[in-house]
């Protein structure tokens, strides 16, 4: 059977071909009349755009995912979340993982652009947090929208998808002191990670509005790993001023956690809870399920290539829009009152 065209889609809805190209490229200057009629004819017809036919033109119709984090669940809900909205607008994506502490990134970078007609790129921290390779994208006409770590953006460099790190972090360490703990850890920093830094800020603040003090000591640096997670805890089992309580920095961490209490037959919480963050499938794989912080990363990522596609379209050369999303608090299994001395 013949595959329909674009000239098929327009003698349908009764407009002109122009107008059907004008609507499957989201460009503007069409009512919303229009729009809804064509898009009708273009199910019913299960019209195919020819993206071949679009990669002629010199406007750019493809965006990039540009990420440097081990934590495969987080990268596949980013991506995910942006392959949704490029099919939503007629847009391609191009995965590039890489080395933020490469001297060649921006090289790298800038030569993929140049190469995959590539006009938006979405940057995830590290990367996000480097003002010298966003301005060498920008200064290569590049739109860029950053995920951030944040109240709000830190400049009006590039558009800013945020979530509050700080105030998640303040909201579990709350929780697990009001349950009644007083040696609570951190596992997890990373000094060079914005989102590590904040959860532990959160950490500290919750400590100090009750008065309390935290101790160093059960602060611990590390990776955002499994293997990290049982190497730190661990490490706190063997302290003199054991803990009763873990705030680990993701799920994948306190995944660890709870294995290496197994080991030491330590029940979780009854002898010990271990909360999480990020509420990926580690919280629900690892029994009992996991207390947690629910990141939704897939709608993060929708919106920050829902803000590249836009000033990709209006060819905005800067725009200081900026997104927040809410941290949730999910409560489990793994939390409850310290053990009675």
């Amino acid at each position: 059977m013949k595959k329909p065209t674009i000239k098929d889609v327009a003698k349908l809805a009764g407009v002109s071909f122009k107008t059907v190209s004008r609507v499957v490229n989201q460009e503007p200057n069409v009512s919303e009349e229009v729009k809804t009629k064509v898009q009708e004819c273009i199910t019913k017809l299960n019209y195919q755009p020819n993206h071949t036919a679009r990669t002629m033109r010199k406007a750019p119709f493809s965006l990039a995912f540009v990420y440097d984090n081990p934590n495969s669940h987080y990268v596949i809900e980013m991506q995910n979340g942006i392959i949704s909205e490029c099919r939503k607008r007629g847009f391609e994506l191009v995965i590039h993982p890489t080395d933020s502490r490469s001297e060649e990134v921006g090289r790298e970078l800038a030569a993929m652009i140049g190469s995959n007609q590539i006009g938006g790129v979405i940057l995830t921290p590290p990367l996000s947090e480097n003002r010298e390779l966003v301005t060498f994208l920008l200064n290569r006409d590049a739109k860029v929208v950053r995920i951030l770590s944040g109240s709000g953006a830190p400049d009006d460099l590039a558009p800013v998808v945020h979530v509050n790190d700080v105030e998640a972090g303040r909201r579990m360490t709350g929780y697990l002191l009001d349950l009644g703990h007083k040696n609570v850890a951190f596992l997890g920093y990373h000094a060079s990670h914005e989102s590590s830094r904040g959860r532990l800020e959160g950490f500290v603040q919750a400590h100090s509005e009750r008065g309390m003090k935290v101790d160093r000591n059960l602060v611990l640096d590390g990776e955002f790993t499994f293997d990290s997670g049982m190497a730190m805890t661990k490490q706190l089992l063997g302290l003199t001023n054991r803990p009763t309580a873990v705030f680990a920095c993701n799920d994948e961490i306190a995944a660890g956690a709870v294995f290496m209490a197994r080991l030491n037959q330590l029940q979780v919480p009854d002898d010990i809870s271990i909360v999480g963050f990020e509420n990926s499938p580690f919280s629900t794989q690892t029994w009992p399920h996991l207390t947690t912080i629910d990141q939704p990363n897939f709608d993060i990522a929708a919106c920050a290539a829902a803000m590249v596609i836009d000033m990709m379209q209006t060819k905005e050369v800067k725009s200081v829009k900026s997104r927040g999303f809410d941290l949730k608090l999910l409560v489990r299994d793994s939390a409850s009152a310290p053990p009675k001395p």
